[in-house]
């Protein structure tokens, strides 16, 4: 497969047209197959418009084109994200082989906690999710009834429900998370599968559009359903549930091994949840929480139970109303082809006056302004657009970052309350609805009472207020000499007639649950997860966190396989890690790690995770290679239980088999080597009838330590 860049064409050009130039540009040669990677429009020279593609296609002898080109094609390399964990293959699991409460459970349905579900379902891990809103179906109904009648209902609304806040936005799947595994274009492939427009895959800025996506959505949800997977709308989580964990000593040398600051001394045993009115409890053990930037509720519940959090900065402002035509001239000319789709932009300003920066964020062409509102006596809004955005009005939110420093205190739920704060005020000044101000009264600090040529496109109602009053004096200023740098990049963008809604609040958290490396958080079994633990910034980087936390919950669920007796009571641990390296000489030394640092951690994690930390007894056996520089060569270590035992070898100067093998009563669990880089274990049995072993089961295994050693 050869990649083909910078291969230009006019606007208005047909397919046939395109297949032809990739013809051209390969000397006559006819490629065997071929496809879009990248579009996008060049309009540098406008109003002469032109789309700009990057294509990998194939041809017979490539080796012989790469060479005519030289340096202008290169070799496709594409990468394909392979959740570690596979039914189909035989190394998944089933959600009959352990008992309810080993279950993965998943706290909200948003783009995090859908694609968290989705890849374990696959896997057969039947995981659980419980969603505070409705399904997606009857959600858009009570959504459209807000937008009506300003009635919220404050547990199913823009925020709050299946697929979350993206569902009702702009559907915008762009994103800056680099991304060498391959996840976003698995997610990004995900969302075709279940009816997205295929050109999402090569868009230079890809979005679904409201209207589909909410189709989208419901469909991976029947999928995860059809595979095993509970979901349960309505259902919200009020509490969670925990034990104390023993051995505060030894989880502290447990910390420092594994180089982890997060200090765990409670188990998360089960979650208190209400339906209908009746709370009831549900014992699990294991549970990804991606809850959103919005569910404040559980984020006070969450700082109760001792999670550990921050608070992070975000930005606040207003979103800014221009006709869509106005951009599109800016951007592509005067008398610009209707084939170009909606216009968009990016601006970005540094403020003099008050030395902070402001920018657009979330821009939504042809789109609308949404009352995104999930609290009584708080109001917010988002921008949101359909498919087409066709819409008459682009917009676009126009923010200024805010820090702690700016928040009322250094609790870390301090940001949220920053939040609350302006969302009352505009609550209060729009006496419940949107309240909105053309930007020539904004600089005269007055209420705004008539409208010129924008009219505000607006889902909810909306009626004239002075922003001034719902928003901190800094943002003010930045806005307004923001406005006026903009007015320069785009002509007629500071017109006294462009309208201003507020206020613009939920950008992203205003917190950060802190996790380790497996992305478990100081409670075992709790994982944060996505936009709302801090850790994303948009669907498709929420999507991403999703899937990569149901790997740590995957894993963790497999250690309880273990620990629920599938072999029995565990009586040995044995793990073996070593390399050999040319380290003949002595200066070497003082640049390598010795044997004890470089594979220590790795090698004791298993035994800590099975066994636990509470051991008697160790032994320590070494050979030193350099005894003054403290460089083991080869270093054993025997830990002693009460009722088990556990060895580990380490080696830089020495090898032996890489396994991991642990011992049961009624069976035991093999590792081939490289035990830490495998994706695999192996239950065996003995049919003590027939004296032959059975292997039973073939179920991925990657251990926290490769994940450390290994970035997800």
């Amino acid at each position: 497969m050869i990649r083909i860049s910078q291969l230009k064409l006019k606007v208005g050009h047909t397919r046939e047209e395109l297949f032809e130039e990739i013809i051209h540009q390969a000397h006559g040669k006819r490629p065997v197959s071929w496809r879009i990677v990248r579009k996008s429009v060049d309009a540098r020279k406008k109003p002469q418009l032109f789309y700009v593609y990057t294509i990998d296609a194939e041809f017979e002898n490539e080796k012989k084109l790469l060479s005519a080109k030289k340096s202008k094609w290169t070799r496709s390399t594409v990468v394909k994200y392979r959740f570690p964990y596979n039914k189909k293959n035989g190394s998944g699991a089933s959600s009959t082989e352990v008992s309810t409460i080993d279950r993965a459970v998943i706290v909200g349905m948003g783009p995090a906690g859908l694609f968290a579900a989705l890849v374990l379902a696959r896997a057969g891990f039947a995981p659980i999710v419980f969603e505070r809103g409705d399904c997606v179906e009857k959600r858009s109904e009570i959504v459209e009834h807000f937008f009506e009648s300003g009635e919220l209902d404050e547990e199913s609304n823009v925020q709050f429900g299946e697929g979350g806040a993206g569902t009702f936005s702009d559907g915008k799947l762009n994103t800056l998370v680099k991304d060498k595994f391959g996840r976003n274009h698995f997610v990004l492939k995900e969302f075709v599968k279940h009816g997205a427009p295929e050109e999402i895959l090569y868009e230079a800025k890809p979005h679904i559009g409201t209207d589909i996506l909410k189709d989208v959505v419901a469909s991976i949800r029947k999928e995860i359903e059809s595979l095993g997977g509970e979901v349960h709308f309505r259902t919200k989580v009020c509490d969670i549930l925990c034990e104390k964990i023993s051995g505060s000593v030894a989880e502290r040398e447990r910390a420092e091994a594994e180089k982890n600051l997060l200090m765990q001394d409670k188990q998360l045993t089960g979650l208190i949840l209400e339906k209908e009115g009746v709370q009831a409890e549900y014992p699990c053990r294991n549970v990804i929480f991606a809850i959103g930037h919005s569910a404040r509720d559980t984020f006070y519940m969450l700082h109760e139970r001792e999670l550990s959090m921050n608070p992070k900065a975000f930005a606040i402002g207003v979103r800014v109303e221009h006709l869509a035509h106005l951009i599109n001239e800016s951007q592509y000319g005067e008398g610009y082809p209707e084939e170009v789709p909606t216009a968009s932009y990016k601006l970005t300003h540094q403020c003099k006056g008050t030395g902070r920066g402001i920018y657009s964020f979330c821009m939504c062409p042809g789109g609308y302004v949404v009352n995104s509102s999930s609290e009584k006596g708080r109001l917010c809004v988002n921008g949101m657009s359909y498919h087409d955005r066709a819409g008459h009005n682009s917009n676009t939110a126009l923010i200024t970052t805010v820090t702690p420093d700016d928040f009322p205190s250094d609790s870390p739920l301090a940001g949220l309350e920053f939040q609350r704060k302006y969302e009352e005020l505009a609550y209060k000044i729009g006496n419940g609805k949107i309240p909105v101000q053309l930007f020539g009264d904004f600089l005269k600090n007055q209420m705004s009472t008539k409208l010129g040529n924008v009219t505000p496109s607006i889902k909810g109602k909306w009626q004239f207020a002075n922003l001034h009053e719902c928003l901190p004096d800094y943002v003010c200023a930045s806005l307004e000499e923001g406005m006026r740098a903009f007015g320069h990049k785009i002509k007629g963008y500071d017109a006294e007639d462009t309208v201003f809604s507020g206020v613009e609040t939920r950008t992203s958290s205003p917190l950060r649950m802190e996790r380790n490396k497996q992305f478990e958080s100081n409670i075992q079994g709790l994982f944060p997860c996505g936009e709302g633990a801090g850790y994303a910034g948009g669907i498709t980087s929420a999507a991403m966190d999703g899937i990569k936390t149901a790997y740590s919950t995957a894993y963790n669920r497999l250690l309880l396989l273990i620990k629920s007796g599938k072999i029995g009571e565990v009586l040995s641990v044995d793990a073996t890690c070593t390399s050999l390296k040319d380290l003949q000489e002595s200066y070497d030394l003082d640049k390598k790690w010795n044997s004890i640092c470089a594979w220590g951690p790795t090698a004791m994690l298993p035994v800590f995770q099975i066994l636990g930390t509470d051991f008697k007894e160790k032994r320590i056996i070494t050979k030193y290679a350099d005894r003054s520089k403290h460089f083991d060569a080869f270093t054993r270590i025997d830990f002693i239980f009460d009722t088990a035992t556990a060895s580990i070898k380490v080696g830089k100067l020495a090898k032996s088999e890489g396994e991991l093998v642990i011992t049961g009563t009624k069976g035991y669990i093999y590792v081939p080597s490289p035990w830490w880089k495998m994706d695999y274990f192996e239950i065996r049995y003995e049919e003590i009838e027939n004296n032959k072993r059975k292997i039973v089961q073939s179920i991925v295994f990657i251990a926290a330590a490769a994940i450390a050693l290994i970035a997800i």
